[in-house]
């Protein structure tokens, strides 16, 4: 048997249970330690300690990093996940002074690698791009729906409320605060009805149509496509384990052919010994 080379130890390591549980449980601090940073009593009282352990866990998740880029060479290149991994990390050992402080601010994206290690948060964020296609046809109804409700706002309550209707514009924009029901009744649909009684007409079939309805298609997708994600995986566990028991069942006859070879040799030398 060959010994290992450092190649596949290190392999091993970055590819065991605890050493991903202990990066999660860093991240987790480091998310921690940022959100301590903006209390200034804290700042002043324990800056230099929260300072330093932020350089640390940057070090080590440095050190983790070029441990997986040894361990899969080229491979980690090829895949998405690292390729998040390796800019996040990039952009906190960039210098946040001058022309660069806002990159500062941006250390706390440390936090999201968390949707890289965590399996059930890459497993969301893979079923949202993968129902970007459905999504965009949906927003692109709902933007048709926005356009002509627009429309016959701006042309109805213009005159009377220019802040709200006066332009395309800024029906959008009152239309956007009507769907998300943000003050919708009172703040808006009242004080119109109070000159258009009739405008109940106009907002209850928008909210129905943009609310209700084309959010729900949304949220249908993303669960479709989660589910599907869901059962491709399970397909290629499938697929794993009867992979698996086949290659066991093909050791298994080939140990059984070796045995009956042997039985055969170990019969011809007892014929051979009794003649």
């Amino acid at each position: 048997m060959k010994p290992q080379t450092m190649q596949q130890k290190v392999l091993q390591l970055v590819e065991t249970s605890w050493f991903n549980h202990s990066i999660l449980v860093l991240i987790l601090i480091n998310a921690i330690l940022l959100g301590m940073e903006t209390s200034a009593s804290l700042m002043q009282d324990f800056g230099s300690v929260i300072l330093l352990a932020d350089k640390v866990l940057l070090a080590i998740f440095v050190i983790e990093l070029l441990l997986r880029i040894f361990a899969y060479r080229l491979s980690f290149f090829k895949d998405s996940w690292s390729l998040f991994d390796f800019a996040v990390v990039a952009i906190a050992l960039m210098p946040a002074t001058g022309q660069f402080s806002v990159l500062r601010a941006l250390r706390v994206l440390r936090v999201l690698r968390l949707l890289s290690i965590v399996p059930s948060m890459r497993r969301v964020v893979s079923a949202l791009l993968g129902s970007l296609p459905g999504l965009g046809s949906i927003a692109m109804v709902l933007l048709l729906i926005y356009y002509v409700f627009a429309v016959i706002a701006t042309k109805l309550f213009s005159a009377a409320f220019p802040e709200w209707f006066g332009s395309i514009g800024a029906s959008f924009y009152t239309l956007f605060q009507v769907m998300t029901l943000e003050s919708w009744s009172m703040g808006i649909s009242r004080p119109v009805m109070e000159q258009f009684p009739y405008a109940w007409a106009f907002f209850v079939p928008f909210i129905l149509i943009a609310t209700f309805t084309m959010l729900n298609l949304f949220i249908a997708i993303i669960v479709n496509t989660m589910q599907t994600f869901t059962d491709q995986e399970h397909a290629a566990e499938r697929a794993e384990d009867k992979k698996a028991e086949l290659a066991e069942q093909q050791l298994m006859h080939k140990q059984l052919a070796d045995i009956q070879q042997e039985l055969k040799a170990l019969r011809e030398e007892l014929k051979q010994r009794h003649h």
